[in-house]
């Protein structure tokens, strides 16, 4: 049994990773009360089992005498076998544990097996079970028994019984590492996702942004014909997909977050990170969207609380005496009064209140014409 048990041993420790001197000191710990069932309680003080770790040989000591009756070969067997297949278990839990730790958000992929109050368990690999809690579904969706699965490692949880695993299909970034596996751009890091806005099962807004001037960064989510993200829309079951150019001029950006909608002036207010964004009438359902949806998902990508509004809607509020001001200026003429007034400058303040910067990227006026501008603007106010 001694050579034996250390051959059993040495396997194990290759096939399931388990150091061979951890299952021995288990051994020798078990063997231990196995040895005082054997010889009695009233003369089991003291015990100790020691295993030859060259030979396997296995020796009990009773206050440092060695014990000799005792059928080391037949309690060795039993207690072996018992500790061994305790031991693998814990073992092949660890293994589970720090796999699937390593991989907490990414992308994982498994079975449907079984539905328990409102959550989905799902069979990963035949090796252990994740679940999707049913506030991490996505509403609307519908999986059966059996149907192949796709969702996102939110978190694993190491309890007694094992490793518990948390996914999810609800989570934004379900939908970045859906684009990183369908997008090769992406996932080589020459295509970056900047943002992610989502209702899951409605709708989604994703901005994203090319460190290659060659590469487009929208044509390369979008795909030939549409396939990538016509894939990334199967998986999730039909949900809405809007691939928006980033910007780092907010006025460009906002106006591409609400797309499809036409915007005709954006008023900004930067310290409160605010936008009054107006709109032709015919837009602004458009722009709103169902339910306020196209409005809110694109103040969460951009960052900024956006209002709607069109002209009409503006016209008690906006005062004509500021509005014919605007061409007092002197050099202003109607070509760059209505510049201004489509970059959002349409009062004498907004433009006295302006950087010569911020207002010589505006086609037409350049650096020393927006200096003028600001400085007779100014003086106008002042009279």
């Amino acid at each position: 049994m001694s050579s034996e048990l250390l051959a059993i041993l040495e396997h194990l420790e290759r096939e399931k990773g388990v150091d061979k001197e951890i299952l021995l000191a288990a051994v020798e710990s078990a063997m231990v009360s196995a040895v005082k069932k054997a010889i009695g309680a009233k003369d089991a003080q003291n015990i100790k089992v020691e295993i030859d770790r060259e030979t396997g040989k296995i020796s009990a000591f009773c206050d440092d005498k060695e014990i000799k009756s005792v059928d080391f070969g037949r309690i060795a067997a039993q207690t072996a076998r018992q500790v061994m297949i305790q031991k693998i278990r814990e073992a092949e839990k660890d293994v589970i544990y720090h796999e699937f730790v390593a991989k907490v958000g990414t992308i994982v992929s498994g079975s449907v097996y079984r539905f328990e109050k409102g959550n989905i368990g799902v069979d990963l690999f035949g090796r252990t079970e994740g679940i999707i809690p049913h506030k991490e579904q996505t509403p609307g969706e519908e999986f059966r028994l059996g149907d192949r699965i796709r969702a996102y490692i939110l978190e694993v949880k190491k309890e007694s019984k094992g490793s518990q695993i948390i996914l999810s299909r609800r989570h934004p970034n379900f939908v970045r590492k859906l684009f990183e596996l369908e997008v090769p751009e992406i996932f080589e890091g020459i295509v970056e996702i900047k943002f992610i806005s989502r209702e899951p099962g409605e709708r989604t807004k994703i901005a994203v942004w090319s460190k290659d001037e060659k590469v487009d960064c929208v044509g390369a989510c979008v795909g030939i014909r549409g396939s990538r993200v016509k894939n990334i829309v199967s998986e999730l079951q039909g949900e809405k997909i809007d691939i928006i150019r980033w910007n780092d001029n907010i006025r460009e950006y906002i106006t591409a977050a609400l797309s499809p909608a036409k915007i005709s002036e954006i008023k900004l207010n930067k310290e409160r990170q605010q936008a009054e964004v107006i709109v032709p009438e015919d837009q602004l359902s458009l722009a709103i969207g169902k339910h306020g949806q196209n409005v809110r998902l694109a103040s969460k990508l951009v960052g900024w609380e956006l209002d709607i509004r069109t002209r009409p809607e503006l016209k008690e509020e906006v005062q004509p005496k500021e509005e014919q001001s605007l061409a007092n200026i002197h050099g202003v003429g109607e070509k760059i009064l209505s510049l201004l007034v489509e970059s959002g400058f349409s009062t004498l303040e907004s433009v006295a209140n302006a950087d010569v910067e911020t207002l010589s990227q505006i086609k037409g006026i350049g650096g020393k014409k927006a200096e003028k501008i600001i400085k007779e603007a100014k003086n106008l106010l002042k009279r």
